[in-house]
């Protein structure tokens, strides 16, 4: 009943416990993504505690006072159907309420009834593909990432986002299996970028950003050939201008939908200048 549920504040000592959350749902996110998250918003991540264990797991991201995100909304299966995904949506939900213009997250089939019960509308189509790489060329960025190029990365990332999530982004590449890859334009400003981090269950390719749709392909190749041999994701933003069969032309494979959703005032689309996220998790 959900008079017996908790919520409370999500701490790193609960990972342990979040993470068997996130295994039984299949979900690719290791120990380092719930530290990130909780570091990023430490009185916006929130668990369910029913019989002192830990049933349920929500999180938030705020970029400035224009968006944020809401992830990890995970209910352990023996205790599904009583509420708490529902209970951590409003807390979480309480919690920004006032902070920010307007709120997304990624949602599964499954998942977009509860979503829309709070006001959030269906915005866009993120694609789950999954390849394997069976050999690397291991090839490297030729431009180090000093401080002007970060710099140059941050500015481009806030122009595609519409947003400045340069906290998220300086974790992400804090956290990078590999150097991150660059293209220029034909004048030498910076056009595109990708990283790439580890995941439980595959690597995963994300962000990439592109102001040249052409750059797609040499970016994704770039990313391909520094990575180790082994299963990659990317979730692929279909807005973009950058077609897919880029990705089934290396032998990728579509997995699965996840729609894009939003409540709020900001309701602007996920720019085309995003060919992948960040993350269903922190958008």
């Amino acid at each position: 009943m959900l008079e017996h549920i908790e919520i409370r504040l999500l701490f790193e000592s609960d990972i342990p416990a979040a993470m068997r959350l996130k295994e039984a749902a299949g979900w690719n996110q290791t120990e380092d993504d719930w530290v990130r998250l909780i570091g990023l918003e430490p009185t916006g991540c929130f668990a369910a505690i029913k019989n002192s264990e830990l049933v349920g797991t929500t999180t938030t991201t705020t970029y400035k006072d224009l968006l944020a995100w809401v992830g990890m909304v995970l209910v352990d299966p023996q205790n599904q159907r009583q509420g708490i995904a529902t209970r951590l949506m409003e807390v979480a939900l309480d919690y920004l309420r006032g902070k920010v213009a307007t709120v997304k997250l990624d949602a599964t089939a499954q998942g977009k009834p509860v979503y829309e019960r709070f006001g959030f509308e269906a915005e866009s189509m993120i694609e789950r593909w999954s390849g394997n790489i069976e050999s690397t060329s291991m090839d490297q960025s030729d431009e180090p990432l000093n401080h002007e190029l970060r710099r140059e990365l941050l500015a481009l990332d806030e122009r595609a986002f519409d947003g400045d999530r340069s906290a998220l982004i300086e974790s992400l590449i804090g956290d990078s299996l590999v150097p991150p890859v660059f293209k220029r334009s034909g004048d030498g400003t910076l056009s595109g970028y990708a990283l790439a981090r580890r995941g439980t269950k595959a690597n995963y390719i994300g962000p990439v950003v592109t102001t040249q749709p052409d750059q797609g392909e040499s970016l994704l190749d770039q990313m391909l050939g520094e990575l180790s041999p082994g299963r990659v994701y990317i979730d692929f933003n279909t807005n973009c201008d950058v077609n897919a069969s880029v990705l089934a032309d290396r032998g990728f494979v579509k997995e699965r939908d996840l729609i894009r959703m939003s409540a709020g005032e900001r309701r602007t689309r996920t720019s085309s200048l995003i060919v992948a996220i960040a993350g269903p998790e922190m958008g």
